[in-house]
């Protein structure tokens, strides 16, 4: 099948220094009070603080019992027990990606604090995230500058795929971390090579960028350094457990982490300017919302990115009466597979969600509601 997301692959693809200068997208984004804004946009340590420790709190808890399970050689729950373990790390990609918006606490070195210590323990490089990100947000789901998300793309429930997903990711996937892909990515990024860095991005991310590609190469070896440290300290004192649980938590149990991420955009039309078209709302349990870091709140999100991930469901009520109405988990995978059936046949079909306005696009540079947080350097958010 000749998909959108095949040919991006195959394309020469333009520097993103030079098609941000010639890429403008103006928005469409639903009517909200400006004070009401504002007053959603102030991020809280306290409200941080237990989004991280609550996090961390979690995994280290799971690990916790794994590792006394494993000592007593209690196999059958020490295996329940990683299962739990590996699907909490499997998460930390979502602090990760909430922190590199900077907007998750009012004291700045809190957040990179936090930043650093999830991008290790979850095999992460927010240097290069920061960039990717950036664009994802400002040009969603319009191929020329989003290379995160390139549509159409499969919402896979293959049972040889789900067995990776339930058990150990090798091979990885759409909205999956694996063991090879990860470790040859932070391997060529360490040597400065970036053919492969993130998703479908190449060597045209960084082009023009030289110093900002040289730190993302500096946290790929300290990345690899820490692991090599725990891996090989692991092996050291006699317990390779420890290995698996702090080295090898994202890549054990990606099941329910594939199962709640996919949906954001997948199956959503591409080069719209509304961002009720390509952005999909879910609604979640507390504790999947929670390990999410509210991102399934995702349609608001990016419509009002500069609003921190644990007010995203104010923000919702804000917006209610000109948002499409919050899919259920269930509801958004089946609305995915049946588009995914369509495009089998027409490579060029996505999902038109019915919207409650027509969504006209405004030339708005209110810098409130168009903030999408510090992601990256202030001259790539402008």
């Amino acid at each position: 099948m000749n998909t959108l997301s095949s040919k991006i692959k195959d394309m020469k693809l333009a520097p993103m220094r030079e098609v941000s200068k010639t890429l403008q997208i103006r928005w469409y984004r639903c009517p909200i009070d400006k004070k009401i804004l504002r007053d959603l946009m102030m991020p809280s340590d306290a409200r941080g603080l237990f989004m991280s420790l609550g996090h961390l709190s979690l995994w280290l808890a799971t690990g916790g019992v794994t590792f006394y399970l494993f000592s007593q050689q209690m196999w059958v729950g020490c295996l329940v027990a990683l299962f739990f373990h590996g699907t909490v790390g499997s998460f930390f990609t979502a602090p990760h990606h909430e922190l590199c918006h900077r907007t998750v606490f009012k004291t700045k070195w809190l957040n990179e604090s936090f930043l650093r210590i999830f991008s290790l323990l979850g095999w992460n490089n927010f240097e290069i995230y920061q960039f990717s990100h950036n664009y994802h947000h400002r040009f969603t789901l319009h191929p020329e500058g989003d290379r995160e998300e390139v549509m159409p793309a499969t919402p896979s429930l293959r049972m040889l795929y789900l067995l990776q997903l339930l058990t150990l990711n090798i091979f990885g996937g759409y909205q999956s971390k694996g063991i090879l892909p990860t470790l040859q990515n932070f391997v060529l990024i360490a040597a400065n090579r970036f053919d492969n860095p993130f998703n479908s991005w190449g060597e045209e991310l960084y082009s023009g960028y030289d110093e900002h590609r040289r730190r993302a190469s500096v946290w790929a070896r300290i990345t690899l350094l820490f692991h090599a440290i725990v891996i090989s300290g692991s092996l050291a004192v006699g317990q390779p457990i420890l290995a698996v649980l702090i080295s090898g938590s994202p890549f054990i149990a990606n099941f329910w982490r594939y199962i709640v991420g996919v949906p954001m955009h997948c199956g959503l039309k591409s080069n719209d300017t509304d961002f009720r078209k390509s952005v999909r709302t879910i609604t979640l349990d507390p504790l999947s919302e929670f390990l999410y870091w509210h991102m399934n709140w995702h349609l608001e999100h990016h419509m009002f990115a500069g609003v921190p991930c644990y007010n995203l469901k104010a923000l919702h009520s804000a917006t209610a009466d000109d948002m499409p109405a919050p899919r259920t988990l269930f509801g958004a995978w089946r609305e995915m597979r049946e588009t995914w059936k369509h495009q089998k046949v027409d490579p060029n079909y996505a999902y038109d969600t019915p919207v409650p306005s027509e969504g006209l696009p405004t030339n708005s540079r209110d810098s409130v509601a168009t903030s999408i947080g510090e992601l990256g350097p202030a001259y790539l958010r402008s």
